[in-house]
């Protein structure tokens, strides 16, 4: 019984990863620009659901120049049905912010379950995009989805769970977003973590923790979602996707008792020109955005893990008695006199979609704190 189940699952898992590779090409193909539907696939066997589409059925090795052909002739949505293998079931997203600046596109924030995260899917989602609330822990994550559906839609967000620093993790984050949703257009690598210390405070634990979330976690969730971007260019001559690496103003100067942050940044901006230079001809741009500090989130504030209390611990802030006396020190280190907001992160994130002439920067959003040479 158990090698039965064994087998069924193994049989499972591979039908989900031949449609998963299939289901960003389909989707291109049943629209374009803001008029991409969502596309979910539903293994044979399962219940399909009362839709009314027309049926075009399929070889699993697809001719997506035909294909192309006889979804124009049909001239409507349809349901792609390939024999042995399952359905792909189109609908077009019911979001409250049609004509906005990411209408139509399907949109993966890590990380996004709190702080910096959250607030730039939220800014997202105000712009019509369909948000992927993708973060290790999930029951804050299905808070935050059920709070933009609320506000914009049905459609506007699904929560799925993703620990960045693991393989497996990421793989199986990338196949439910193509299953579920059809692909993904913009991929924002939020996530990331901080353990302040100086030479002799950091572990080498420490260290590797940083490091595997920020550097490695970045090339990770890369390495799968540019798959469904390519899948998607490799049809559709019209079709571009954006990743854009959430970094820092740390990741431009280092930073003093906090080298395995900034270590881990710098290299995040080394990996953003290196996946532009090999993306371009996908027609997949790859940009970096650096925040200066967002003094209000949980990264700084919390007070028991907050950078205002490591940074006050760990005597970074010389003179410092209190939290308030770190606040203020770094405050006044900024021309512009306040911290950075999600607000200003997600409009450096639009300018990177917008800009289709650009890509390997990394674009300083620190209130003039750090400029550019």
């Amino acid at each position: 019984m158990n090698e039965m189940n064994a087998a069924a699952a193994a049989e499972a898992a591979d039908r989900r990863g031949r449609a998963a590779r299939l289901a960003p090409a389909l989707r291109v193909l049943l629209g374009s620009g803001a008029r991409r539907p969502l596309l979910r696939f539903v293994a044979e066997g399962e219940a399909v659901g009362s839709e009314t589409l027309p049926v075009l059925t399929l070889e699993e090795n697809v001719d997506f120049d035909a294909l192309r052909a006889r979804i124009a002739d049909l001239g409507g949505p349809a349901e792609l049905r390939i024999p042995g293998l399952g359905s792909f079931l189109p609908r077009q997203a019911a979001v409250t912010a049609p004509g906005r600046r990411l209408a139509g596109r399907i949109v993966l924030v890590t990380g996004a379950a709190q702080g910096f995260g959250e607030g730039i899917a939220r800014e997202l989602a105000a712009e019509g995009a369909v948000l992927v609330i993708a973060d290790l822990n999930l029951e804050l994550a299905e808070c935050v989805a059920a709070v933009l559906r609320a506000e914009y839609g049905p459609d506007a967000a699904i929560a799925l769970p993703v620990d960045v620093s693991d393989e497996s993790s990421v793989a199986a984050l990338m196949e439910t977003v193509a299953l579920r949703l059809g692909g993904l257009d913009l991929l924002v690598s939020n996530a990331g973590v901080l353990r302040a210390g100086g030479l002799e405070d950091m572990t080498l634990a420490s260290f590797e923790f940083v490091t595997r979330v920020n550097y490695t976690g970045f090339y990770l969730v890369t390495r799968y979602g540019a798959r469904l971007m390519r899948a998607a260019a490799a049809v559709d001559p019209e079709y571009s996707a954006d990743i854009v690496q959430v970094n820092s103003k740390s990741g431009l100067e280092g930073s003093n008792r906090n080298f395995a942050y900034a270590g881990g940044k710098f290299g995040g901006i080394g990996l953003v020109q290196s996946f532009a230079k090999e993306l371009v001809d996908d027609r997949i741009k790859v940009n970096a955005v650096c925040p200066g500090n967002y003094y209000e989130g949980p990264l700084w504030s919390d007070p028991e893990k907050g950078l205002f209390v490591q940074y006050l611990n760990s005597g970074k802030v010389p003179g410092a008695t209190n939290v308030e006396d770190v606040y203020r020190h770094y405050v006044k280190q900024v021309p512009m006199r306040r911290g950075c907001s999600p607000l200003d992160v997600s409009r450096a994130i639009l300018y990177c979609v917008e800009q289709a002439y650009e890509t390997g920067q990394a674009l300083p959003v620190t209130g003039g704190q750090t400029m550019l040479n």
